[in-house]
């Protein structure tokens, strides 16, 4: 079976992610969760932050044998590093494939030997995104259907600073 990278800010990591994971392990002998340092974006959370909170939700969640690493840089550097062969990604809705799709065909230009592989979330998480979660815990809101115990806790943790 092949090796698989699922990339991603998991600025925090939210059960919609969970479910990505947990259907894609199936299919790979290996899984890597890859925490990306995008300098274009302003997480709330450091990478360590995101590493530790990510390994956390899916040890709670009984997810296991995933290995969760952080990268900068191109996504295919980091998927040679690995050896994988594919690039795991997740759908919610059209604005989601349109850039999947732009991601897909350039990852493919600069290494043609790794596969995209999408997973059309589940329904229950398709509205779900991190950063929805952060905003609703940042007005005191319960986000415990959205994210595992372990991430509502270090979010709210780091919200009171």
């Amino acid at each position: 079976m092949a090796i698989a990278v699922y990339p991603g800010s998991f600025d925090p990591i939210t059960y919609g992610h969970i479910d990505i994971v947990r259907r894609a392990r199936k299919l790979f002998s290996k899984l890597y969760v890859a925490v990306v340092a995008n300098p274009h974006k302003s997480p709330l959370l450091t990478v360590e932050e995101r590493i530790d909170i990510t390994r956390a939700a899916l040890a709670e969640e009984g997810v296991n044998g995933i290995e969760v690493i952080s990268y900068d840089g191109l996504l295919v550097n980091c998927a040679r590093e690995h050896g994988a062969d594919a690039i795991v990604r997740g759908l919610r809705a059209n604005s989601d494939f349109e850039y999947e799709f732009q991601m897909a065909l350039t990852n493919r230009d600069l290494a043609p030997e790794f596969e995209s592989v999408f997973f059309m979330t589940a329904g229950k998480f398709s509205f779900l995104a991190s950063s929805m979660v952060k905003e609703v815990c940042a007005y005191g809101g319960d986000v415990s259907t959205f994210v595992p115990t372990s991430v509502e806790i270090a979010l709210k943790k780091k919200l009171q600073k």
